[in-house]
């Protein structure tokens, strides 16, 4: 059976030839600026000496690049897409190394120009380098086949999540179901993705692709063999049986990677398919999180503490002049206090500016915010664009009701509600609340019970694979929201 490339080696592809790229254009820059002075030779001292900016500049590079999503292969699979991660990588690299430099570099040693001749060189060798990855890895030859066991609402949900984030990467080759009523026949699936499920969508507004159904478990090792399919997915939710949980061991015999539908749905959408787990909700749901580590939760405590004074620092001068802005805008009170639910269900109070008018809510009932809500001030308007209303929301960080990246805190009422109605929403509360989420960047706020359920499935993904790694990411994609004015 022929070996395709998997995902995961397409990513040490990136990594590897990204990195030798960076070495040659830092070794550029150091060899104009060796150039550029009399006093300096290129040569092998010359780089013993230089050898810390060396890999402070291909270090930085590779670090930017990770926390973009450049070594994604699912993000790095469109041109758009890695053109604006490049620039954005660059951008990063740039300003921390001028702020290196003007603190650390003696001018004579090191001139500003160095890192633009490295960022540039490297983001036009590297965009030519993608470009070239994207041309071959959406070739039919590079692609990955892919066999999906399970032609119901779960196959259906992967198959779609596929054509939308990965039909560059993946070409699915069919279904395998042991229901007689599918055989010989084909699947229609959407090739627009609406955000909450197959259930929603119009089939007046949708392209679809239609994908056949090739024949039960009994002949899923002939099919996988004679199609050269390296991998299939398992979208099974309920107990497997004895039939398919054969031909699985006789894959696994012929080296066949067995997916699952979950754990391929996160990789794939950065969200936990709650209404597809079935029976394997204790593999797919965070039965633990980083807060039990006593390294993370040190560390989390203590960089909570510090960015919280320091943005208090910051933002403190400005302080009269935006509460003097809310006054003048709407009279009453400068700042909110609303009751929260965080982690472990405790409640507590958090602190916001002003951003609607007073008595917003009827009767004191809690009512969500909606897009364009009637009852923000104008100046509330631009506070929420650049989400400074959530600014004393850092007194609650050093309090420790909330930390710097976590899930929203949600009011008590609105909580009840959404525990009783919404799958697995109580392990939102596993981890301490926060100013920046995962569900924040990827989706935005809710309006409903449908978006909250969407939403729930970028919180669980958080809570299951929080780290210091993605908190950093995390809060350096709100800080870029920040600035593209995404607040609401």
């Amino acid at each position: 059976m022929k070996r395709s490339i998997k995902i995961s080696d397409r990513k040490f592809i990136l990594v590897v030839v990204d990195l030798i790229i960076i070495l040659a254009t830092t070794l550029f820059g150091l060899w104009i600026h060796a150039r550029g002075l009399e006093m300096l030779t290129f040569n092998f001292a010359y780089l013993i000496d230089q050898v810390g900016w060396l890999v402070l500049l291909s270090s930085l590079w590779l670090f930017s690049a990770y926390i973009n999503g450049l070594y994604d292969p699912i993000k790095s699979a469109t041109l758009d897409k890695t053109i604006m991660l490049l620039l954005r990588s660059g951008t990063i690299v740039m300003v921390v190394y001028l702020l290196v430099f003007f603190y650390t570099a003696p001018t004579i040693l090191l001139p500003r120009g160095i890192v633009v001749y490295q960022v540039v060189s490297g983001f036009v060798l590297i965009s030519i380098w993608r470009i070239s990855y994207i041309y071959l890895a959406g070739s039919t030859r590079f692609k990955r086949k892919i066999l999906i066991i399970g032609a119901g609402w779960a196959g259906k949900t992967i198959a779609q999540a596929i054509l939308k984030y990965a039909s560059n990467q993946y070409q699915i080759v069919g279904f395998i179901d042991d229901d007689p009523e599918f055989f010989g026949k084909t699947m229609a699936i959407p090739l627009s993705e609406e955000d909450y499920s197959l259930d929603n969508l119009n089939p007046d507004a949708s392209e679809y692709k239609n994908i056949p159904v090739l024949g039960s478990a009994n002949d899923l090792i002939a099919i996988t063999t004679e199609g050269d399919i390296p991998e299939v997915v398992l979208a099974i939710t309920t107990d497997i049986n004895t039939a398919t949980f054969r031909s699985l061991m006789d894959c696994k015999e012929l080296a066949i990677d067995i997916t699952l539908m979950s754990e391929l749905y996160e990789n794939l959408t950065g969200r936990i398919p709650v209404e597809h787990i079935g029976d394997n909700w204790f593999v797919s749901l965070p039965m633990d999180s980083a807060e039990t580590s006593i390294f993370y939760s040190i560390f989390n405590r203590l960089f909570d503490i510090f960015s919280a004074s320091v943005g208090l620092m910051v933002l403190l001068p400005f302080f009269p002049l935006i509460a003097l802005a809310v006054y003048l805008d709407s009279p009453g009170p400068i700042f909110y206090m609303q009751e929260r639910v965080g982690k472990k269900g405790k409640k507590f109070n958090l602190y916001k500016l002003r951003t609607m008018i007073p008595e917003a809510e009827i009767d004191g009932k809690a009512q969500r915010a909606m897009q364009n809500d009637p009852r923000v001030t104008r100046i509330g308007k631009w506070l929420r664009k650049f989400r400074l209303d959530e600014m004393p929301q850092l007194f609650n960080i050093l309090r420790g009701d909330m930390s710097a990246v976590g899930p929203r805190p949600e009011r008590p009422s609105h909580l009840i509600e959404l525990d009783k109605n919404v799958p697995f929403h109580r392990l939102r509360n596993a981890v301490k609340p926060g100013m920046a989420g995962w569900a924040v960047i990827n989706f935005g706020y809710i309006d409903d019970l449908e978006s909250a359920k969407l939403r729930l499935q970028y919180d669980l993904y958080y809570v299951k694979h929080q780290s210091i790694m993605l908190d950093l990411i995390i809060l350096i994609r709100t800080f870029g929201q920040v600035f593209l004015l995404r607040g609401r």
